[in-house]
């Protein structure tokens, strides 16, 4: 039996999961770099040797650099031998230092040997690699070198034992301290800033430089890092940027400053140029942790230009920059590091009125999501909901889900609008009406289809939507849980009243719950269900009480298994013992499984059958430090 559609578009349908982007992602509306960046001519007054003219690694060369790396992986990670192997690699390093970092084998285990340098080595590596600076740094292989180097900074900045070395040798000759160095990088891409920022290979050093100048190593930008050499689809995409803060400095700071006031110059470049774009990115985000004033003024900078363009037919100029490939990348940043004020500003200056135009545009919705992400004050969300919200259905329609997320995710932390944006979830997905849908919301959520689609069911238009069938639904197994749809139900589980939420996964059998923990999205699912302070422990129970008779499948599972230590570390001695008590009867299918050994090792499940009492003292110990742990944790 057909449904009623229940809105402008087709009632029956699989909304797509939407939220790649990338290069040429699919759906993207972003299409692939179609260009190189050609290096520009040294400046008046330099010259650069042909790259002919740089030394060659010889293959004898490569084979004794390859064998010494083998031979330092096997040695013991501390001790006299290790440290003089070390420093006799690297002193043959030094003297071959171009070579090496320019050619793709021996740039590969250069950047392993910077790994585990020390100081003075470093810095001797460095200073020879100085003279050619412009060449590496814009050499395919040699860029990531001068990354590596720049990345032991956290690691040798301020090590007392480094530093009494460094005086020692230092009688040698003159060696410049590794603050030197960085400085003395850092002041000769100033010089050039322009080009370092527009070429492909040199855009990475500034954006490396950035963040050790400021004493903070963003994940996203050492992931790509690490995968830089790797292709395109084993590159693993970073949505979320965390960073590790480390000292830096006085000195670093101030040059950080001075080289952030180098984008200023060339505001426009910054804006339009995709590679150098990349670069302003990467600074609003050390700026706004560590100069947030100076952030702030590039901010300005930014949105005074785009502001001051030609406005577009349907209101703001910065309309047009939104819809661009480029210039809608760095509007992100802008508005992720953006404070409440300046946001309301924006949203009532540029944004208004024209929220489900951008959250339908192919390229404009993906800056509309970090604007919905930085939202945090009810004065903002409400009016941004009030237009947004009625699009809601449409939006999924088009795979833009990453909005949809968004807006909830919104919700979710300022805490408002809770039950209408879940009314109207479920509106979307055709199971608001009648009520007993409402019971099969999880799996339409996660799966990020509608009600007819999931379930298979025919349409016939003007037909009256049916009731759930609980047969039909116990008998399907659980869809393919979307990275969208796990987040969704996430955000959802937080929210103050996450009942309904609550009930559909109390509704889903042994089988099914167990695929949704098994599942690398599906997994953080349950892991909400264990963390919400809106989840009650009753309720968690309920909840989880359908994994019994699975907890054998789950400890066998990479995800389910994680999915188990999370159960396990909140249930107390009484679940505790079901839980070991299952276990112990496959005890030996556990010790062979690779998955499975690691959580008979948390169980303690061989004092579990061998010494039942022992067990049971060791278990209630355990429950009695949480216990005060927690009540610590709550005063």
């Amino acid at each position: 039996m057909g449904l009623v559609p229940r809105s402008p578009h087709q009632a029956g349908r699989q909304f797509p999961a939407g939220g790649k982007r990338g290069r040429g992602a699919k759906g993207s509306g972003r299409p692939p770099p179609g260009r190189q960046r050609q290096p520009c001519p040294p400046p008046d007054g330099r010259s650069e040797p042909a790259p002919d003219a740089h030394p060659h690694l010889s293959p004898e060369a490569l084979g004794y650099f390859r064998r010494a790396l083998s031979a330092l992986k096997e040695v013991p990670e501390t001790g006299e031998e290790r440290e003089l192997m070390v420093h006799n690699v690297l002193k043959e390093v030094e003297a071959q230092a171009l070579a090496l970092a320019t050619n793709r084998a021996g740039s590969e285990m250069l950047q392993e040997l910077l790994g585990f340098s020390p100081l003075k080595p470093l810095c001797r590596v460095w200073a020879a690699l100085r003279p050619n600076l412009r060449f590496v740094a814009c050499h395919r292989c040699g860029v990531h070198v001068l990354q590596s180097a720049l990345l032991q900074l956290p690691r040798l900045l301020g090590n007392p034992a480094e530093e009494e070395e460094e005086e020692e040798d230092g009688k040698d000759g003159p060696l410049e301290t590794l603050e030197e160095l960085g400085l003395g990088l850092a002041a000769e891409v100033c010089d050039d800033f322009l080009f370092y920022c527009g070429d492909t290979h040199g855009s990475f050093v500034v954006r490396t430089l950035l963040q050790v100048l400021g004493g903070t190593l963003l994940e996203s930008e050492r992931a790509r890092h690490r995968g830089s050499q790797l292709p395109e689809a084993q590159r693993a995409p970073s949505r979320e940027c965390k960073a590790t803060d480390f000292e830096v400095p006085e000195t670093f700071l101030n040059c950080l400053q001075n080289l952030s006031s180098c984008f200023l110059k060339d505001i426009a470049v910054f804006i339009t140029d995709k590679i150098s774009s990349f670069c302003l990115q990467v600074a609003l985000q050390i700026l706004h942790r560590k100069l947030p004033q100076l952030c702030a003024h590039l901010c300005n900078a930014v949105m005074g230009y785009l502001s001051s363009r030609n406005s577009s037919a349907d209101g703001s100029p910065l309309l047009l920059f939104l819809r661009d490939q480029t210039s809608s990348r760095l509007l992100e940043q802008v508005l992720l590091v953006s404070e409440p004020p300046r946001l309301q500003s924006l949203f009532e200056d540029h944004f208004q009125g024209q929220l489900q135009t951008l959250a339908a545009h192919p390229i404009a919705n993906f800056p509309l999501q970090r604007f919905l992400d930085a939202i945090t004050t009810p004065e903002l969300l409400s009016p941004v909901f009030e237009e947004l919200s009625p699009a809601l259905e449409a939006v999924l329609a088009q795979g833009h889900s990453g909005v949809v997320i968004a807006l909830v995710g919104a919700c979710h932390r300022v805490g408002i609008h809770q039950a209408q944006v879940l009314q109207l979830l479920l509106e979307a997905f055709h199971c608001a009406e009648p009520s007993s849908r409402q019971v099969a919301c999880v799996p339409l959520f996660a799966t990020l289809m509608t009600y007819e689609v999931y379930y298979g069911l025919a349409e016939e238009e003007g037909a009256v939507p049916a009731e759930h069938q609980v047969e039909m639904a116990t008998a399907r197994d659980l869809g393919e849980v979307t990275v969208l749809g796990s987040l969704l139900l996430q955000h959802l589980l937080h929210f103050s009243s996450p009942g309904i939420i609550l009930r559909s996964l109390g509704a889903l059998t042994g089988p099914q719950l167990l695929t949704l923990a098994q599942s690398p999205a599906g997994s953080h699912v349950l892991d909400a269900v264990l963390t919400s302070p809106s989840v009650t422990r009753k309720q968690c129970r309920r909840v989880l009480k359908t994994l019994k008779g699975q907890y054998v499948a789950l400890a066998c599972s990479r995800h389910g298994s994680r999915v188990l230590d999370a159960i396990w570390s909140g249930a107390a001695l009484g679940a505790r013992k079901e839980i070991a008590a299952e276990l112990g009867a496959r005890n030996q299918e556990l010790i062979k499984d690779p998955f499975g050994h690691h959580v008979a090792r948390n169980v303690a499940l061989t004092t579990f059958l061998k010494r039942r009492e022992a067990w049971e003292q060791q278990q209630g110990a355990v429950a009695k430090r949480r216990r005060a742990l927690n009540s610590i944790l709550e005063d």
